[in-house]
């Protein structure tokens, strides 16, 4: 049965259709991952599944009784208040009664008893000690300490507590916008543990791949103010996509082709305009309008790195490095010589030393000892300094072309607007501030600026948070043209593997350990971030506290294929060739010319060949995907 539905939902922001008759239904037990581009108004529908946006038009259904829980992208604030403040408020007001008694019963004062008495009796009505008891294991569950002051958390560590307060009312639904930023990778694979085996309801915006992937049972994309749903993974997602994009356009095509056709018959002269072929005309009208609120794709971001002078052949050599904070080693003897075109990924738990070593290697920090000696004709981008310096209040074209109406770019003098665009953004969007900006396209406003510098060193810090899948892909692309050297520090393995050729690990006790390859093959080699990047042991922290539920998965063994199964995965090729070139051959003669003035009679065999050659060829390729794996 659903917890919740959406019927024919309708949302406009002036002439922008955010939402367009969309659909929706969750039941128990689905896993969704709410799929878009930046700006495609992922965050609203997930505030329309909460209830906390009144849509134009169309009904939105809840079962009675079904708990909500949103865990949101901000990042609760750094304030005075304790841990179980702030966990227990997910209760309302049962939370606010169980924090008072905590804070009574813990506290180092004498506490006033009849009060206490008077807060207990309120409990008692309310059933608030099992409220309690579910607090006190929210906590323990994910290593947090109740007593700690939020102001001394980092942002891992405020993200876990955020987390506990959508946990601890056991919602039904949870919605999840962006969860693994500021979560290292420890804490992500954990997360995914947790959600897999989390028996309610999920709906979840990520840009990490990996994450989606060994989480979501179904994708849900929002766009163009269209919401489609596929029940499968992500990997399944992006072939099913393709599929339907390239149907998109040849539909789109044969359509423009038979109104080009009917603007031609329409000019011809008087003989169009008799009353015999006024049906004719009222049908071309009608297509004009079609035509006219079609709404495109967006386009792909395209933008370039602009590349500085060559740099000498070794950018840094280091040399039996170490620094120590508060009597704790964070690099202890490490020594390495960085060349041109290296691409090195810099990993390790949150207050590994990941930050530091990235100073000491460009020279910002000083090393308690040994040496740092960097390269010649160094140019360095760094996109953690340029992320603090953009100013919320100043527009984006201030922010990122310092006001100029003409920015030069590889030794082409180009208009700004112009190159904001290559970034997906609007010229009204151009003038906004940078504060009325969506996350995504604050991270995209960092890289439009980093990419106006000059830079054979590119360091990355994070860059992937709140980028949309296109735009990472592009990325991605562009870092490996890049014929500098590169340094990522990143929690999205997916990204890593795609872009490093060597890992530098940190374990969090002072050992940095140095492999060639990217993420994946250091895991294969036995390599593990929570237990130790490099096999040395490592200080214990709060997160080696954190317990699993006993139900959560297993990875299942690969089973062998059957005989006939074999036979069936040696078929799947041919089978899928033969149809990608009949569905080509029909798809062409669909585009023929004159080929609809033929008849229905005709015409409608061809079209519903089609539709179940692509029905098949889906089904091939799926089939091929399960038998693989």
């Amino acid at each position: 049965m659903p917890l919740l539905r959406l019927e024919n939902l309708e949302l406009h922001y002036g002439n922008l259709a955010l939402l367009d008759g969309v659909d929706f239904t969750i039941r128990k037990g689905e896993k969704v991952g709410l799929l878009g581009r930046n700006g495609a108004g992922k965050t609203t529908f997930l505030n329309v599944v909460a209830g906390a946006i009144q849509v134009d038009s169309g009904e939105r259904w809840v079962r009675p009784g079904t708990r909500i829980a949103w865990l949101k992208q901000a990042l609760p604030a750094a304030t005075d208040d304790s841990v179980y403040d702030i966990v227990a408020a997910g209760l309302a007001e049962a939370g606010e009664l169980l924090a008072r008694y905590h804070h009574m019963v813990s506290g180092d004062a004498e506490p006033d008893m009849a009060a206490l008495a008077r807060v207990q009796e309120k409990l008692e009505a309310i059933d608030g000690w099992t409220l309690q008891t579910r607090v006190e294991t929210t906590l323990s569950q994910l290593g947090l300490d109740g007593d700690v002051r939020m102001s001394t958390l980092s942002g891992g560590w405020r993200r876990r507590v955020a987390l506990a307060q959508a946990l601890v009312s056991e919602p039904d639904i949870l919605l999840m916008d962006e969860p693994t930023n500021h979560l290292d990778i420890p804490a992500i694979e954990w997360l995914e543990q947790q959600l897999r085996a989390y028996e309610g309801a999920l709906v979840l915006i990520t840009h990490d791949r990996r994450f989606l992937q060994n989480v979501a049972n179904v994708m849900a994309e929002l766009d163009r103010g269209y919401l489609t749903t596929w029940v499968g993974d992500y990997q399944g997602f992006l072939r099913h996509r393709e599929q339907e994009l390239e149907a998109e356009e040849r539909a789109n095509a044969l359509f423009d082709k038979k109104l080009a056709a009917e603007e031609t018959w329409i000019r011809q002269g008087i003989k169009a305009r008799r009353t015999r072929n006024e049906g004719r005309v009222r049908a071309l009208k009608a297509m004009r309008r079609e035509r006219s609120e079609r709404r495109e794709r967006t386009g792909k971001a395209d933008f370039s790195l602009e590349s500085a002078g060559r740099s000498g052949k070794r950018v840094a050599e280091v040399e039996n490095i170490s620094k120590a904070y508060d009597g704790r080693c964070v690099i202890r003897d490490f020594s390495t010589v960085i060349q041109r075109g290296d691409r090195i990924g810099i990993v390790g738990a949150n207050g590994a030393g990941k930050s530091t070593l990235v100073k000491m290697l460009l020279g910002e920090l000083e090393p308690d000892s040994g040496t740092v000696k960097l390269g010649t004709k160094l140019e360095v981008a760094y996109s953690d300094q340029l992320r603090g310096e953009l100013d919320p209040e100043k527009t984006l074209m201030d922010n990122v072309c310092a006001g100029a109406e003409f920015i030069e770019i590889n030794g082409r003098r180009r208009h700004a607007i112009a190159y904001l665009g290559d970034f997906l953004f609007a010229p009204d969007r151009a003038r906004q501030p940078v504060k009325a900006l969506s996350g995504g396209e604050q991270n995209r406003a960092v890289l439009a600026r980093l990419f106006t510098r000059p830079a054979n060193l590119l360091v990355l810090d994070e860059p992937t948070n709140d980028l949309d899948m296109e735009t990472l892909e592009l990325l991605e692309d562009i870092l490996l043209n890049f014929d500098g050297t590169v340094l990522l520090v990143s929690h999205d393995r997916d990204f890593m593997d795609n872009v490093v050729t060597s890992l530098l690990v940190l374990d969090g006790a002072g050992n940095v350990d140095e492999r060639v390859g990217d993420y994946s093959d250091w895991v294969r080699s036995g390599g593990s971030l929570s237990a130790g990047g490099s096999g040395e042991p490592t200080e214990k922290t709060p997160a080696d506290n954190v317990k699993v539920p006993e139900s959560a998965p297993k990875p299942a063994p690969k089973r062998r294929l059957s005989y006939n199964e074999k036979r069936e995965l040696d078929a799947l090729p041919a089978e899928i060739e033969a149809l990608e070139a009949e569905q080509a051959e029909l798809a062409a003669r669909m585009a023929e010319p004159g080929f609809f003035a033929a008849g229905e009679a005709q015409t409608k065999p061809v079209a519903e060949r089609l539709a179940r050659v692509q029905a098949r060829l889906e089904e091939a390729f799926e089939r091929w995907g399960e038998l693989e794996s």
